[in-house]
């Protein structure tokens, strides 16, 4: 469940940025894990003895989130489906804390030494807090999204989330154009960049979809 709600976050935060192009993949709901593993050692401290792992953790992600960075690597369904399993982590992956005993698996004559109570009192604010997060943050994507809304309109930075522009390389969407002809009951499309033709019937279907066949025959 983990792993299929942090995805499905990635895939709603990358629609709302990236509208020009389709992204695909698992990294959304893998990023969701590492998210959830950061939580559960937030929300499970006390159980844990060695906090190394913590840093490697963190350092982990810190490296991954900047590949992001590069071109053609879509880090908006990264961050989003960080975010949906950081707060993931704190609903599903809560333990009770160290030294709480259950009383069922008290044998029969045995005292327990004493009775922490189950969960400590941030691992329930925690989950509360992540859950109306999450609850909200699915609910106002969604609506967004149904309302087709370009969330870079309304962030002139946030683009470099996803890419920042180097010498080395370009951010911009790379422009596909094609000269059309129509000849009889056929349409001749030929690509400016790379000087390929094509012969597609005249159809009311190919007549709509000259720009998608563009992309296919200069792709």
């Amino acid at each position: 469940m983990l792993y299929l709600i942090a995805g499905f976050g990635g895939s709603i935060m990358s629609s709302l940025f990236i509208q020009t192009g389709i992204s695909v993949g698992a990294s959304g709901a893998l990023f969701g894990l590492l998210g959830s593993m950061l939580s559960e050692l937030i929300t499970n401290w006390t159980i844990y003895s060695n906090k190394a792992p913590l840093l490697t953790l963190v350092l982990v992600i810190v490296i991954n989130l900047a590949m992001g960075i590069l071109p053609h690597v879509d880090n908006f369904a990264h961050i989003g489906g960080f975010i949906s399993g950081f707060l993931l982590g704190f609903v599903f992956l809560i333990r009770p804390q160290f030294g709480y005993v259950s009383q069922k698996k008290v044998p029969p004559g045995y005292i327990a030494p004493s009775r922490k109570p189950k969960h400590k009192t941030y691992q329930y604010v925690l989950w509360v807090c992540s859950l109306i997060l999450l609850i909200a943050g699915f609910a106002i994507g969604l609506i967004l999204l149904l309302r087709g809304v370009n969330l870079n309109e309304h962030c002139s930075w946030c683009h470099y989330m996803s890419c920042i522009p180097t010498p080395l390389w370009s951010c911009k969407n790379r422009q596909v154009y094609c000269q059309s002809t129509e000849f009889g009951k056929s349409l001749n499309l030929t690509c400016i960049s790379n000087g390929k033709s094509e012969i597609y019937p005249l159809t009311e279907e190919n007549t709509s979809q000259v720009q998608q066949l563009c992309s296919k025959l200069c792709g």
